[in-house]
């Protein structure tokens, strides 16, 4: 190998000279050195680039020797992300670094110090490319696992590397080219620390809800959320550093801080989304001047109703028992009775346990909220068995039709607030 080496570079240091010769015939007078200098730098490049081309088509075709993505995740992942091209860029880069002597010898040995710092230069460059696509390599791992809380977290982590990988490289990059110390540059950070916090304050907040988020793991991309702080409900469709995206149901995009997913109220309806029920939470406001108790005879007419006539059978018995042991049964206040509002509430709750589209599993209550000057709210909580909205609106709007429509029967009125304009 070290002899193939010594070869190859006895070969470039004698085309290095012909070359030398040649151009100092052809050159105008004086400027003979610029030709020199140009053509070897682009007899330099062209080097690179073979070898670079060379081994991109080694390292790739041994890669597509792994391309089946369930059996070799990894390799795939790195593939994808053209970590391979890094490596070559490398391996072509070191060569250069190793022959860049015999071409520019003799007169020219000067400009040695120049390439190797421009080499120098490049590797650093290829480091910090190297390491962005490294940090993309494991996201595409993570994603082909469809990880998505560890995708966070590493979205979090590999975008705060980026940029802290952008400082350091910068700072490397500087010294190399210059050919100072790095303690000299990061010396003269220490006054501007508070600015820097200062100015990355939304990244180190990002940085903190992207792990927070992953760890807890209360939502990832792809989870139905509502934010009230901005009237927002849809799909997370990107977790970033500094932005977060939902896409809306009317399909537009909202873009908040990242950090909000910290600091404000989320409410995560995915789970409904799963389990393919959406809740209904919803009141009808009756006139409390509609309310009485039922007669004898308000009773038969409302025993034809299917729902509850078992229901005012049983009850009538009761009632029946317990006026003959009452004096002044008569009076229709006393002892037990019957009332209007009672029954159809009743009669709420079995229409609801009897509704196909309303999911059997889940809780089913019909209840009375707290007198309002609007009325008495009489609130139905169920869950639709379909989560799709136009489908939940369809079941919620069916069952307060018919209970809207059902309450006449039980001579309810139902309060309608008139609104000046």
């Amino acid at each position: 190998m070290n002899d193939q080496l010594q070869d190859t570079k006895s070969f470039l240091q004698e085309l290095s000279e012909q070359l030398y010769i040649y151009i100092s015939q052809i050159a105008p007078s004086g400027l003979d050195w610029v030709f020199h200098i140009i053509v070897k730098l682009a007899l330099l490049c062209a080097i690179f680039l073979i070898f670079d081309f060379i081994f991109k088509f080694i390292i790739n075709n041994f890669f597509k020797f792994f391309h089946n993505q369930e059996k070799y995740p990894v390799i795939k992942s790195i593939y994808q992300s053209k970590v391979s091209n890094s490596l070559a860029h490398l391996i072509a880069l070191l060569i250069i670094g190793g022959i860049h002597e015999s071409i520019f010898s003799g007169a020219l040995r000067n400009t040695s110090k120049f390439i190797v710092r421009s080499v120098n230069l490049g590797l650093v460059m290829i480091f910090a490319g190297m390491l962005y696509r490294g940090l993309t390599a494991f996201r595409n791992y993570f994603t082909i696992k469809q990880d998505f809380y560890k995708i966070m977290a590493l979205n979090a982590i590999s975008e705060t590397m980026k940029i802290l990988g952008i400082f350091i490289f910068s700072i490397v990059g500087i010294c190399v080219i210059f050919g100072i110390k790095g303690t000299t540059i990061v010396g003269s950070l220490g006054a501007i620390t508070a600015v820097l916090v200062l100015v990355f304050r939304d990244t180190i907040l990002g940085f903190v809800t992207g792990i927070h988020v992953a760890t807890s793991k209360n939502m990832k991309v792809g989870d139905w959320v509502s934010i009230p702080k901005y009237s927002i409900e849809g799909n997370i469709s990107d977790i970033s550093l500094l932005t977060t995206k939902i896409t809306n149901f009317d399909k537009t995009v909202s873009t908040i801080p990242t950090y909000d997913l910290l600091t404000t109220e989320i409410k995560n309806l995915q789970v409904m989304s799963e389990s393919n029920t959406r809740r209904i939470k919803k009141s009808i406001y009756f006139n409390i001047n509609s309310f009485k108790f039922l007669t004898e005879e308000d009773i038969e007419r409302l025993k034809d109703i299917n729902l509850i006539s078992e229901y005012l059978e049983g009850k009538s018995i009761e009632l029946r028992k317990e006026k003959e042991t009452l004096k002044h049964s008569d009076k229709i206040i006393n002892g037990m009775q019957l009332t209007n509002i009672g029954v159809f509430r009743y009669y709420a709750q079995r229409y609801i346990e009897n509704d196909p589209e309303v999911d059997q599993d889940g809780a089913m209550m019909v209840r009375q909220l707290d007198i309002t000057p609007q009325g008495l709210p009489l609130e139905i909580y169920c869950f639709a068995n379909d989560s799709k909205w136009e489908h939940f609106e369809q079941i919620q709007a069916d069952i307060f039709d018919h209970l809207l429509v059902a309450s006449k029967e039980f001579d309810l009125q139902v309060m309608q607030v008139s609104v000046k304009v």
